[in-house]
């Protein structure tokens, strides 16, 4: 299902540049994913809430990819940007090359929506990311879905 973005985050990014990105991160996006950010580059989306463990969450803003963070009013949604704030606190690998979890989506209240390639390195699950309980070194996520698509087909 195709996630409608009701506020688009402009520029939307090249294929070049979401490849640029993905060989530094060491993943490689799930397509229709990679879709959404082509065609929105991330944004405010029309369905914001899904159920975890039996409690509503909701989306504020996929996050972007941008070419220049620094000139965009935008820039704190991009993902890079948030990688930076937080990546001590997505891996319990200090020597990790690349990531394993990778936001995607900012939740109301601080938490993080990712991209979980732990358990798969080509099909990732998605989870929740808990700034909260998590430490560094030391992260905790909560599972939501087992592909991006199937998250999609939660939202409400």
């Amino acid at each position: 299902m195709e996630v409608q973005i009701e506020k688009e985050i402009i520029p939307t990014p090249s294929r070049e540049l979401i490849e640029k990105e993905e060989k530094m991160w060491g993943i490689n996006l799930p397509a229709p994913y990679k879709d959404m950010l082509m065609k929105t580059n991330g944004g405010s989306p029309v369905k914001k809430e899904f159920i975890v463990k039996g409690r509503m969450r909701m989306i504020t803003t996929f996050l972007c990819v941008l070419e220049d963070t620094e000139h965009s009013t935008n820039g704190c949604y991009d993902i890079d940007v948030v990688l930076t704030q937080i990546e001590d606190r997505l891996t319990d690998n200090e020597d990790l090359v690349g990531c394993e979890l990778l936001p995607i989506a900012e939740l109301f209240a601080g938490d993080y929506l990712c991209l979980d390639y732990r358990a798969d390195k080509n099909t990732p699950s998605v989870c929740v990311w808990s700034h909260e309980e998590s430490g560094e070194l030391d992260p905790v996520t909560y599972q939501v879905a087992g592909s991006f698509d199937e998250f999609t087909m939660m939202l409400q």
